[in-house]
């Protein structure tokens, strides 16, 4: 009988540690984001919401037109660990600040992912996957979504110059989902 009890003491400590153990990958891999989607569709900040009728002139001149948006970089999204599609731009507002905006984004959920400006080359294929930690790179945050329209201001402070790509990072596993480079207009 002693067998028995220590057999079963056994059996409940390897269970116990098995869902302990399933408990901690299932919290580290989150694997039920690769078949949930998170949508955002954010309008652009400081962009009209309805179109705008013409201005008068004034006497003696033509009217000026009104200040808005205005792309200063922008590339396409490539794939790199996830099929990642979609426009990276930043957009410097009528204010005066910058947001970089992701539109048409549609990329793979996961587990910790961030979007960040870098100055690492964007390459291709496997060869791209883990650059953007080697060198500058500058969080803005947490992706909002895997798709959609998206926006994420851009501290004042930064120079731009310094930054040549974007990558959608899952920090967690220290790999680009997809990223783009960032061609000056």
């Amino acid at each position: 009988m002693a067998g028995s009890g220590k057999r079963r003491r056994a059996v409940l400590g390897a269970v116990v540690s098995a869902v302990a153990l399933a408990c901690v990958g299932l919290y580290w891999f989150q694997p039920w984001k690769l078949w949930t989607d998170e949508k955002v569709d954010e309008a652009l900040p400081g962009a009209p919401a309805q179109p705008r009728t013409p201005a008068a002139a004034p006497p003696g001149g033509s009217a000026a037109a009104p200040a808005g948006p205005r792309t200063l970089a922008e590339g396409g999204l490539i794939s790199h660990e996830h099929t990642t599609t979609g426009t990276a731009r930043i957009v410097q507002l009528p204010d005066g600040s910058r947001t970089l905006r992701l539109e048409g984004l549609d990329t793979s959920n996961g587990p910790d992912l961030r979007v960040w400006l870098t100055d690492a080359p964007v390459k291709e294929g496997v060869a791209g996957w883990r650059v953007f930690d080697d060198g500058k790179h500058l969080s803005l945050g947490k992706l909002k979504g895997n798709k959609g329209d998206q926006n994420y201001p851009i501290p004042a402070e930064v120079q731009l110059a310094d930054y040549t790509s974007v990558t959608i990072w899952c920090d967690r596993f220290d790999v680009s989902f997809g990223a783009a480079e960032l061609r000056r207009t």
